[in-house]
């Protein structure tokens, strides 16, 4: 059994090509909202969807490369069967939305050789060949192609390829604990503490003066679409910014220890009360996901453990104190510890990964290694 990594590269269309591919973009929206107001007639008067066959001859002959167009109908028909199951089992939801042009944002090729074909320059059907920044190569075979383009109106090239999956040599480093955090981004329990970076902070005075100008701007003018790209530009740069730091840190993490232990956090929940704007630029969710799979390839594993009381608990005798958040050094009434309450709280949530549980690694000496997200039994 394979896997399926993508490579992004940025592409630069001339102008003639450009315009075509904004047309071809145009046409994918028009193909889209079609088939949906026909599949929500279809259910609104006999109550099921049309077939997916149905949908794959309506969206012939609409002007876009034939495989381009299956696609489309492809995605539009899982969407719909997924509402229709849904609708079954009593939940309330709703349709698909319909895309104005600004959401219709991509071009999927899900054939290698017969729509795109991939040298020094990218070969497109129907656009020719088109300059690309290949700034690495592309191991395993290509499979799919996505043309997309950005808000910042940058164009990139996204490739799907399938690789062999390879059994790595199991990694001698050390177990650790990672307490994740708003103050700190991380506090580790070998006491290594990793700053906060803060993304959009650092650009949020720049970004209230370029949303400014563009609430200014008159509606529907060419001034208020290039305000509009600045705009888009500066939060482009806060993404890059956040996604180089998570990847940097996770590749060395993965690279240094052989278990890392973190708590399993409901930050989909937390993001939505009085810490949601400082946890979505972290990136938590992006950090785990990023060290899930780059674990696999480096013979370490992930493992997430309860996260209730890692902060109360003392990662010395096990007993509990309460603090608030303004008190940023744990001192145990019991044994007398004196720590930071992070770097206590990563140690505690490494105890729960490996006090007792099987498999864990902990030491470092076992052959190892499946990784990918698997949750510790935690420590009572």
């Amino acid at each position: 059994m394979g896997f399926v990594r993508s490579y992004k590269f940025r592409v630069y269309p001339s102008k003639t090509q450009e315009k075509q591919m904004l047309q071809h973009l145009w046409l994918a929206k028009n193909l889209w909202n079609e088939l949906l107001e026909h599949c929500k007639k279809m259910y609104e008067e006999f109550g099921y969807f049309p077939t997916k066959g149905t949908m794959q001859l309506m969206a012939k002959n609409c002007g876009l490369f034939s495989q381009t167009q299956q696609e489309i109908s492809h995605r539009l028909y899982a969407s719909v069967i997924r509402v229709f199951r849904m609708k079954q089992q009593g939940k309330i939801c709703g349709f698909p939305r319909f895309k104005s042009f600004d959401r219709m944002k991509s071009l999927h090729y899900p054939q290698n050789g017969i729509g795109f074909h991939l040298e020094k320059k990218l070969r497109v059907n129907p656009f020719g060949e088109i300059a690309i920044k290949k700034h690495r190569e592309i191991n395993g075979n290509i499979k799919t192609l996505t043309l997309k383009k950005e808000a910042s109106g940058k164009w990139f090239a996204i490739f799907c390829a399938g690789e062999p999956k390879k059994r790595p040599a199991a990694n001698s480093g050390k177990p650790v604990g990672i307490d994740l955090g708003l103050l700190n981004f991380a506090a580790l329990s070998t006491g290594e503490i990793i700053h906060n970076p803060r993304h959009l902070r650092r650009y949020e005075q720049k970004l209230a003066v370029f949303k400014k100008r563009f609430s200014r701007k008159k509606k529907k003018s060419r001034n208020r679409h290039r305000a509009k790209l600045k705009v888009a530009r500066i939060y482009g740069q806060i993404a890059n910014s956040r996604s180089d730091f998570l990847h940097k840190l996770s590749k060395r993490f993965v690279s240094d220890y052989s278990l890392i232990v973190l708590e399993k956090l409901a930050s989909k929940e937390m993001s939505e009360q009085n810490f949601g704007k400082s946890i979505n630029d972290a990136g938590w969710i992006m950090f785990a996901n990023m060290l899930c799979y780059k674990a696999e390839e480096a013979g370490s594993r992930v493992v997430f453990v309860n996260p209730i009381d890692t902060t109360k608990e003392c990662s010395s005798c096990g007993t509990k104190t309460s603090k608030s958040l303004a008190e940023r050094i744990h001192v145990c009434s019991f044994c007398g510890l004196n720590l930071d309450r992070d770097v206590n709280a990563a140690r505690v949530i490494l105890k729960r990964a490996t006090a007792g549980t099987a498999g864990s690694n902990a030491s470092g000496n076992e052959t190892i290694v499946s990784s990918m997200k698997e949750e510790a039994a935690s420590v009572s």
